[in-house]
């Protein structure tokens, strides 16, 4: 069973960066399909980005828009996602997910192991 462990939240002013950083342990990494998510107060958990087991297929939620870009080194067990551009409405706290399901989609209910978050606040 992996445990995953995410890192590299904080508060950044509108325009800002962050690179957030999802290390693994316990599991055969490269097993595993990975997703990010995010969930804002009094909203529900949405879609950043999923990569698939090697990270050749990729997808983003609408609102990234460029700004975001995920990667995984499957050496180093860990998936980031680099965020450029952030605005207020990114503000959230972000979930990195690990799936065995072939094809998990953006449902977050296909992802079984999901780490603690990490909180995400962006000033205006």
């Amino acid at each position: 069973q992996v445990q995953l462990v995410e890192s590299g939240g904080g508060l950044v002013q509108t325009g800002g960066s962050l690179r957030l950083s999802c290390a693994t342990s316990g599991g055969t990494f490269s097993n595993y399909n990975m997703g990010w998510f995010r969930q804002a107060s009094g909203k529900e958990r949405e879609m950043v980005s999923l990569t698939n087991v090697d990270g050749t297929s990729i997808y983003y939620g609408a609102f990234v828009k460029g700004r975001f870009t995920i990667s995984r080194d499957n050496v180093k067990n860990t998936v980031y996602l680099q965020m450029n551009s952030l605005k207020p409405e990114d503000t959230a706290i972000y979930f990195c997910a690990a799936s065995d399901v072939a094809l998990p989609g953006a449902l977050s209910s296909a992802y079984d192991y999901w780490g603690q978050g990490t909180q995400v606040t962006v000033s205006s």
